[in-house]
Parts: C-alpha cells; structure tokens; sequence
C-alpha cells in the first residue's frame, strides 16, 4: 500500500509540473512511463482453511509456511507477493469461500475437495501433501483407554462421535468403515457430529462417547497430553490438497507449485507436510468419492 501511495504522489507532482508547459497528449505519454511502477506493488493473495482444530492452533501452524510462501514466490515472481489467512468456522464456509473466489487458495480436506469440484469444476490442484514419499495416511477409530471392546464390530449397541459432517476421516471414510464391519446408524445406540477432531477425541476419553472418529496426528497429540485412548481401528485416507481458485493467474500458479514441489524445501515446509509435496491428480481422490457414496447407506 505504501509503495501505491509514493507511486501516485510522484505522478500527481508531475502532474502539476507539466500540465501547464506540456500539451495534453504528450503529458499523457509521461504518465503512462510512470503508471507501470505501480505494478511493483506486487500481488495479494488470501489463503482458506477452516479451523479443524483450535482456530489459535491453526494461526500458529500456517502463519511460518505461509511467510516462506510469499518469499519464495516474489523470488519466482521477481515482484512482491503478500498471503493473509482467512479461517473459516464451518467446512461449509470454506468450501464455499474457494468455489466464489472470495479465497484465492486454500488447503482442503480430501471430501472437501470432492465437494469444491462439484461447486466449481475448474478448481486446480496446487500439489498433493507427502506422508513418506506416498499419498495414503491413516485415519483412527478410538476408544477409552480401559475399554474392552477388541473390534468395530463388538461397537453395535455402543454410541459414536463423528467430526464434522463434511469431514473425510471424521466422517466418510469412518461410515464406510462402520458399514464394512456390518454396522450402520440403526445399529449404534447414539452418534452426534461434534466438528473438530480434537473435541471428539477428548469426548471419548472424557467417557461421553464409546468410540470416535479422528486423523491419527490429533490422536497422537492428544495421547501425548494425557487424554486416555487407544486406537480400535485404521484405515486408509488420502493426503490432503492444495488448491487454488478457478481464476488464479497461470504465472502465480506455477510459480506456487514450483516453491512447494521444490526437492529440498526448508524445515518450515515439513512443519505443515512432514515430507514436502507431490504432483496431484484428480484420480487420486476417486477412492474418496466412493467412501461418500457409500456413506449414503449409513
């Protein structure tokens, strides 16, 4: 913004210098050698994501990446480039924010994603996050600590808590896992949505729920913390992507996806994806819309 307003003083000051000594026309070539520095002020771009976790937690995960982010770029760019954080409260509103464009890129759960695409076919996938050099991570179905329960399937009669309703792990992929066990809504005593994977953690360990569903990193952080639970059951979930809106310039694409598919990125980037990033495609994310079609039946 600074750099906008010394550009435009300095116009207006020659401005007034010569529209009395030079003719209209040819004040208006001197403007116009001046009017492009303006474009030095750079690019603004506003990263989306919703809060899956505490909105303090989220701030303090994404500001660091965010900042080497905009380095790199105006080091690709060869002009500025500044990223602001924008979180939204409900995957709904996040989803929503990408489709419209009001976010300009955004990192999304896979389900998230599915839905996005069905919103605005032409969102672009930025890059895939690695997990070891592979695209498949695992998701938990827990329970307390002293529970006695050794299967999904010893859950019938039991209560669930899901994440949000949107949510891949916290949803989809843990009904289809429930639906292969033979189990459905009609067969759990009770099951509410409870948003964040944390709170559903706590919740079972707190004992308000017989098990739940969460990513296996919040579980591990909640195990360290105290929070007694145990893992019943895995299952495949693919990494997450990131996405970039429909309308995004080519040149400010690619030079994003060159920053985060770099082979040897700093240790700031492992504090967002444990080992860099990987070429994405929309295929690698069918395994994904099958868990929500089946999840129909739940």
């Amino acid at each position: 913004m600074k750099m906008f307003v010394r550009t435009f003083g300095i116009i207006a000051l020659f401005r007034k210098r010569l529209e009395v000594a030079v003719p209209g026309a040819l004040l208006a070539v001197w403007l116009a050698a001046l009017l492009p520095a303006a474009g030095l002020a750079g690019t603004e771009l506003v990263f989306g994501t919703y809060a899956a976790d505490k909105p303090t937690a989220t701030v303090k995960k994404y500001q660091p990446f965010l900042s080497f982010l905009s380095k790199r770029m105006s080091q690709e760019l060869g002009k500025p480039v500044k990223i602001r954080l924008k979180i939204a409260k409900e995957y709904e509103d996040s989803i929503r924010q990408l489709a419209n464009g009001e976010v300009d890129f955004a990192r999304f759960g896979p389900a998230s994603y599915v839905h996005v695409m069905n919103d605005n076919a032409d969102i672009q996938i930025v890059a895939m996050e690695s997990k070891n050099g592979r695209k498949r991570f695992k998701g938990v179905i827990v329970v307390h600590a002293d529970s006695t329960l050794q299967s999904v399937s010893d859950l019938t009669g039991e209560s669930f808590a899901f994440g949000d309703e949107l949510s891949t792990i916290g949803r989809y992929l843990a009904q289809e896992h429930l639906l292969e066990a033979g189990i459905s809504s009609s067969d759990l005593k009770a099951f509410d949505y409870l948003g964040r994977h944390d709170l559903v953690g706590e919740a079972v360990g707190a004992g308000k729920y017989t098990a739940g569903a969460l990513k296996e990193s919040t579980y591990k952080k909640l195990v360290s913390k105290g929070v007694p639970i145990r893992v019943l059951a895995s299952f495949d979930n693919v990494t997450k992507p990131w996405l970039a809106a429909a309308d995004m310039p080519p040149d400010v694409l690619e030079a994003m996806r060159q920053v985060m598919l770099a082979s040897e990125n700093e240790e700031i980037v492992r504090k967002i994806s444990k080992n860099g990033f990987l070429e994405g495609s929309d295929q690698d994310y069918d395994i994904i819309r099958r868990a929500m079609e089946r999840s129909l039946a739940f």
